[in-house]
C-alpha cells in the first residue's frame, strides 16, 4: 500500500503543478452550435413569419394592387390607413359589431374555462377523494379528443334545447377546457408545497383563505399560460360558430371575414378582398399584444414540472 501511495506521488511530481482552467472574471461560456437545430430553428423562423410579413405587406394595398404586384412587396399606392377605415366602416361598421362578439365569446367562454381549469386542477392536485385516478383517466382521454368530433353532438344536444343561434351555443361549450385543467393539475402539484398549505392551515387559515392568498399567487404563471392557450382557441374558434350560429349579426370575426371572403363569389356580390386582409391584420393584432405583454408569465408556465428540486 505504502508503495503504491509512493508511486503515485512521483508520478504527480514528474508531470509537474496540476494548472485549473477557471474562466476569466466578466467572460461569458458560450453554447455550442448545433448546425442542423439552428437549420431547423430557422426553417421553423420563416414558415411562421413569412405569412404574417405578406399579411402586413398586402394589408398596404389596394384592391387592384393586390393582384398587380408581387405578394411580398408593396404596391404603387400605400393604402393601409384608407383600407383599416373602411374595414371598420364597411356594412355599417358590422366588423366592429363581429369583433365586440368575438371579446363576449373570449371574455365569458375563454375566462370561465380558465377559472374552472384553476379551481378544478387546484382541487385535483391538492385534494384527496375517491375516483380520483377515474377522473385522471377522463381528463387525459377528454385531452385526446379533438373538439371537431364534438361539434355535431353538441349541436344536437343545443338544438333539442333550444339554444342554437345564440351566444351561449358558442360560450357554453368553450368553458370546457380539458388541456387546461391537465396542464393547472400538473401546475399546481408542483408549484405548491404541500407543506406551505400545512403552516397556513396550522395559523388558523381556512381553505379559502388559503388559496386565495397563499396558492393563488404561486399559481399565477400557470394560470396566465391556460388563459392564453384558451384565449387563442376562442378566438380562432371557427367550426364550432359556424354551425351553430345562422344571425350575422352574431357572428365571431372568423365566420365574419369568412362571409366577406365568400362574397365575391356569390350573384351580385362585391369583392373585397383587401378589407378581408386588413381585417385578418386587425384580427391578429390583440392576440400578438397579449403574447408580448405576458410572455414572461407562459414562458414559466410552459416550464413547470420540468425540473424537480
Amino acid at each position: 500500500m505504502t508503495t503504491t501511495t509512493a508511486t503515485v506521488h512521483r508520478d504527480r511530481a514528474a508531470r509537474g503543478p496540476v494548472t485549473i482552467r477557471r474562466p476569466k472574471p466578466g467572460s461569458v461560456t458560450r453554447p455550442r452550435k448545433n448546425l442542423t437545430l439552428t437549420v431547423l430553428t430557422g426553417v421553423v423562423l420563416l414558415y411562421s413569419l413569412v405569412p404574417l410579413v405578406w399579411l402586413l405587406i398586402n394589408a398596404t394595398k389596394t384592391q387592384a394592387d393586390l393582384f398587380g404586384s408581387f405578394g411580398l412587396w408593396f404596391g404603387d399606392e400605400f393604402a393601409l390607413w384608407n383600407n383599416v377605415v373602411a374595414t371598420l366602416t364597411y356594412g355599417d361598421g358590422v366588423f366592429l359589431r363581429w369583433f365586440g362578439n368575438t371579446l363576449l365569446y373570449v371574455v365569458l367562454g375563454a375566462g370561465g374555462a380558465t377559472l374552472l381549469a384553476l379551481l378544478g386542477g387546484y382541487g385535483l392536485a391538492k385534494f384527496r377523494f375517491p375516483g380520483k385516478r377515474a377522473v385522471f383517466a377522463i381528463v387525459i382521454g377528454a385531452v385526446a379528443v379533438p373538439g371537431t368530433a364534438l361539434a355535431v353532438p353538441t349541436f344536437l344536444m343545443f338544438s333539442q334545447m333550444g339554444l342554437t343561434n345564440t351566444p351561449w351555443s358558442v360560450i357554453i361549450p368553450s368553458l370546457i377546457s380539458p388541456f387546461g385543467l391537465y396542464l393547472m393539475w400538473t401546475f399546481a402539484a408542483e408549484a405548491i408545497p404541500d407543506e406551505l398549505m400545512e403552516a397556513a392551515r396550522i395559523d388558523g387559515a381556512g381553505e379559502l383563505r388559503t388559496f386565495w392568498q397563499v396558492c393563488l399567487p404561486l399559481l399565477a404563471p400557470g394560470l396566465v399560460t391556460v388563459l392564453l392557450f384558451t384565449v387563442v382557441a376562442t378566438w380562432n374558434n371557427y367550426f364550432l360558430p359556424l354551425i351553430m350560429l345562422r344571425d350575422p349579426d352574431w357572428y365571431p370575426l372568423t365566420l365574419g371575414l369568412n362571409a366577406w371572403n365568400s362574397q365575391a363569389a356569390t350573384a351580385g356580390g362585391e369583392a373585397i378582398f383587401h378589407l378581408v386582409i386588413t381585417g385578418s391584420l386587425l384580427t391578429i393584432l390583440p392576440l400578438v399584444a397579449g403574447f408580448l405583454l405576458l410572455q414572461r408569465y407562459w414562458q414559466s408556465g410552459l416550464s413547470a414540472g420540468s425540473v424537480k428540486g
